[in-house]
């Protein structure tokens, strides 16, 4: 009896495998899934994590305050180069605008002297030449006035030279050299200023924080990721098209996007379409396994769609041409 039944067993188990070759799957649907492609927010300075402002799984806006490291150092140093710009530029004002007024009033009242003693000079030496052509007094006398006066008259001279030159404003290898003291200032005060900028770090993006790696007190070193984002843009799916479907799809096309527990099935547009075979699962290349040759497409929701799927999550992918 078994060996009678053989043989209608063996045509049931044939008809069933040729019912299965018959019965192709349906050429404009695949299974993928979806990836993320994460942003790392770091700090470029070192410091302590004094505050976190957001938490795993919290949707944040761009402009929204993520963290902020210690900052003492950085305050301390922003002040310093605040202060050596203040400097520098006060040196270069004092050197545009000559002396000070006070010191311009001391040398016009220095003046103002000599040229009073000029004065009384000049009025002895007339009297000592008349004397002396009267032979009251010696030649020694007379040059002596004499002198008196190109001494006195020297000295003014001095001094009006000297208010010209305490009008004037420095030199210009003075002026280029204090120019670039200030400029050397400002660069180091712009340096300190985003040094301390670096230390309180906003979202440049809205999005999704998907993780955080570091609690408040942790000593972070410069450039270690803090907070782990997904924006929406950044979310897309990813599945294989055997090589005889590609030629039916192209960049920009709209594909439509099914998962388990949504609540409508979304929209994607085609952004890649590899340009290289791959093997799934891995087979000698021949004329008879073509339909193992598959090709890698990635598609990117719309933005508002996006935060219904979640990394990693299996998904359908429909195309209807």
């Amino acid at each position: 009896m078994p060996f009678a039944q053989s043989p209608r067993l063996l045509l049931v188990l044939a008809a069933f495998t040729v019912l299965n070759a018959c019965s192709k799957p349906d050429p404009g649907s695949w299974q993928g899934y979806v990836e993320g492609e994460f942003v790392y927010v770091s700090s470029s300075q070192a410091g302590r994590l004094d505050q976190l402002s957001v938490q795993r799984g919290q949707n944040i806006e761009r402009g929204q305050p993520l963290f902020g490291l210690e900052a003492q150092n950085e305050t301390a140093a922003q002040q310093q180069a605040a202060q050596q710009l203040k400097t520098a530029t006060a040196q270069l004002a004092d050197i545009r605008t000559g002396k000070r007024p006070a010191e311009v009033s001391v040398t016009r009242a220095q003046l103002a002297q000599a040229q009073a003693a000029q004065k009384r000079a000049a009025i002895q030496l007339a009297r000592d030449e008349t004397q002396f052509q009267a032979g009251g007094i010696a030649r020694q006398q007379l040059d002596d006035s004499r002198a008196n006066v190109d001494s006195t008259t020297a000295q003014v001279q001095q001094l009006q030279s000297q208010l010209q030159v305490d009008s004037l404003p420095g030199r210009e290898q003075q002026l280029t050299a204090q120019a670039a003291q200030v400029a050397a200032a400002q660069a180091a005060l712009d340096q300190a200023n985003w040094k301390l900028g670096q230390k309180t770090v906003t979202a440049t993006r809205s999005g999704l924080v998907f993780d955080t790696l570091y609690q408040p007190g942790e000593w972070v070193a410069a450039g270690n990721p803090i907070v782990r984002m997904l924006p929406p843009e950044n979310v897309k799916v990813r599945f294989f098209v055997p090589e005889t479907s590609l030629g039916s799809l192209k960049t920009g096309q709209a594909v439509t996007i099914h998962c388990d527990g949504c609540k409508a099935d979304i929209t994607a547009r085609i952004s890649y379409i590899a340009t290289e075979a791959e093997y799934t699962p891995p087979v000698i290349y021949s004329n008879e396994n073509r339909n193992k040759l598959v090709f890698l497409i990635e598609a990117h929701p719309a933005v508002h769609d996006a935060p219904a799927l979640h990394p990693g999550q299996p998904v359908e992918v429909r195309w209807h041409g």
